[in-house]
């Protein structure tokens, strides 16, 4: 059951509301009659955000004295922001782990009781024989792409938060995020040349995103928890390069040695929890629904 512990009043910040993610979930967030203040750099993309009616905090999470300002009279926190392709481990690093760090100090200090932390269902090692379920240990250690990897080290200190100061820590572990113009699709094809185009993944819909943190907005703050958020379809990368109308895959792919359960994701402590249910349960519907 959904708490009503939300405040209305109180600002929600979010980081990374210009990125993949927060640009569709700072829309929706406003839509829902939630008061939005946007940590950011600044630059275009502010007076966008300013005439959608988001309240703008200039400033960057490597940047500890931004940090408080940002959070006066904040409750709950929305972390999206992070350094994804083209990151080298390094620079994953600063920005998504050190940032982490240094918005969890600020946040302790600001009196925050909620953060809700964007991850990814990459976090998971293969070879579970089984749907990732959130008890898994993340892996392998450490993840061999440095985004992972710092998705892992980012968990594990908001978790040490959440348990030494209290602070309700909701750890959402998306799986491949697409939809509504998003080239993510796209970008991703070139980079899975090596799969075979057998296997699957589980994907998630812009809109449910937005769901499933809506949803970890209304729970009790001090609560918190780790949940796999996707659709109910698993695809195949054939199925999703046609959607995409990309190129067909070469005979020779499909000899790639494959986990059938790899990228495979149990959402059933989302549903039973959070009672997320899929708006878009598959690729497909989202496809007849014009906003694939």
């Amino acid at each position: 059951m959904i708490s009503r512990a939300l405040d209305r009043s109180d600002p929600i910040l979010v980081t990374g509301a210009t990125g993949k993610v927060g640009s569709h979930l700072v829309p929706r967030l406003l839509n829902h009659g939630l008061p939005v203040r946007a940590l950011i750099r600044p630059g275009p993309r502010v007076q966008e955000l300013r005439a959608l009616g988001t309240e703008i905090a200039e400033g960057d999470l490597l940047r500890a004295e931004s940090l408080g300002p940002a959070l006066n009279g904040v409750k709950t926190v929305v972390h999206l922001a992070a350094f994804f392709r083209g990151a080298t481990p390094e620079q994953a690093r600063e920005v998504n782990v050190v940032g982490t760090e240094r918005l969890a100090a600020a946040a302790q200090q600001a009196g925050v009781e909620k953060i809700i932390f964007a991850s990814t269902s990459n976090v998971y090692p293969p070879g579970l024989k089984r749907p990732a379920r959130e008890g898994d240990s993340p892996g392998p250690e450490p993840p061999s792409h440095p985004y992972p990897a710092s998705k892992v080290e980012a968990e594990a200190k908001l978790t040490d938060l959440g348990r030494d100061q209290g602070v309700g820590v909701y750890v959402l572990r998306l799986g491949f995020v697409y939809g509504e113009g998003d080239r993510h699709v796209w970008e991703m094809i070139p980079h899975v040349a090596r799969w075979n185009p057998a296997r699957r993944m589980h994907s998630v819909h812009h809109a449910d995103v937005g769901q499933a943190v809506i949803r970890a907005l209304y729970r009790e703050p001090r609560a918190g928890g780790v949940y796999n958020i996707a659709d109910d379809a698993p695809i195949t990368l054939l199925e999703l390069t046609r959607l995409a109308q990309a190129p067909e895959p070469t005979p020779d792919r499909f000899d790639l040695p494959w986990d059938p359960w790899e990228g495979l994701l149990d959402t059933r402590r989302a549903r039973e929890e959070l009672g997320f249910l899929p708006l878009y349960p598959s690729c497909y519907s989202a496809r007849d629904a014009g906003t694939f």
